[in-house]
């Protein structure tokens, strides 16, 4: 029996957060910083005099206001109506409610400001996963389980005449961003395991998952262990390590239940770079190393340097003894030397990231 697996970083379905497509990297990754911090400070237990002030040059720096309604800002503050609130004033005259004294005493979060994607980055992105044609495809960066439905049963199959996938599968993360780890599947997805970091590890660590898919693969299991590290901005290297760790502890648990184990996704770092050496140690084989691929060693952006890899098929050494054919779909990618002919430039490209997929004997 044949069968493909594939992992592709999507950068989102339908919606994405607006900073993510301003196409310059410092301005994004100094909105991120902004953001993280204003979350970090909404959290604490009591605001003191600084954490006021604080707050509010994060929010009056990013144009948010009282009323919500400004066109330029990069996030805001969700308040439900008629619950205890953060903010008053009015427009850009903001200040912090006395009677908001800590994270207990509000209702509400901050999030970041979403915007549609181009119809033509959707297709861009249901072409790259048409072509891939996968059995079992791990989805990183999507907005939730409702979106993969609407996704598969309106554009891949609508769009591209592809057969839909019969199952799919997403549990909301820890990451407020939206951006989760989701499953296609010609298989039926048997159960789920998600699996958070713990928290005393690090508070950003807590904010990713692991989640572990069984799958029936003709009466016999295969798991699937989903991820999307994090990223090399604000010290991720650390946070990385402590995944990498976590995760290979993971796969040691679940190889006691099968032989066919698959470690999948983003991981944001490069082969033999600490998080992943944790991984390694375990006898996990990187599909891009087996004999059959022929191309560049990356999987982002233009995929020409040994550092544009990383996202990651990574097989069990029975699995990979089972392997056939490992090819890289990058078409998809603007920045790559021969796109396809509807990527047209970073607006329309279906991600930056590639889709790895590997055909198996089972």
């Amino acid at each position: 029996m044949t069968i493909r697996i594939a992992t592709f970083n999507c950068e989102n379905l339908f919606r994405r957060p607006i900073v993510f497509g301003t196409g310059n990297d410092p301005i994004r990754d100094a909105v991120l910083q902004d953001f993280r911090k204003l979350v970090e400070i909404l959290d604490h237990d009591t605001y003191t005099a600084n954490d006021r002030k604080k707050i509010i040059e994060l929010l009056k720096k990013h144009s948010v206001d009282v009323s919500q309604e400004i066109s330029t800002q990069t996030f805001l503050v969700n308040e439900p109506r008629g619950r205890a609130r953060l903010l008053k004033g009015e427009g850009r005259n903001i200040e912090v409610r006395a009677e908001a004294t800590g994270r207990s005493a509000w209702v509400g979060w901050v999030e970041l400001v979403k915007d549609d994607l181009s119809w033509d980055a959707v297709t861009n992105t249901a072409r790259v996963i048409a072509e891939v044609n996968a059995d079992i495809l791990l989805t990183v960066e999507v907005e939730d389980r409702l979106t993969l439905h609407r996704f598969n049963k309106q554009v891949l199959a609508g769009q591209f005449e592809a057969e839909p996938y019969p199952f799919n599968m997403l549990i909301d993360g820890n990451d407020i961003r939206g951006i989760d780890v989701g499953l296609f599947s010609r298989h039926p997805i048997t159960s789920v395991r998600s699996h958070i970091f713990d928290k005393k590890d690090s508070r950003d660590i807590f904010s990713r998952d692991c989640p572990e898919f069984e799958i029936d693969i003709d009466g016999e299991p295969l798991w699937l262990l989903g991820n999307h590290f994090k990223s090399k901005l604000g010290g991720g290297g650390d946070k990385r390590k402590l995944q990498g760790e976590r995760v290979a502890q993971l796969y040691e648990a679940a190889l006691e239940r099968s032989a066919h184990v698959v470690v999948a996704g983003d991981l944001n770092d490069t082969p033999g770079s600490p998080p992943l050496t944790f991984l390694e140690a375990t006898g996990l084989k990187d599909a891009m190393t087996h004999d059959s691929y022929e191309g560049p060693p990356g999987t982002h952006g233009k995929c020409t340097a040994p550092s544009d890899k990383i996202d990651y098929l990574m097989f069990s050494p029975e699995l990979f003894a089972k392997v056939d054919k490992v090819e890289v779909e990058r078409r998809g990618i603007f920045e790559f030397g021969t796109p396809f002919d509807t990527v047209t430039g970073p607006g329309d490209q279906a991600s930056d990231h590639a889709a790895l997929v590997a055909e198996l004997d089972l």
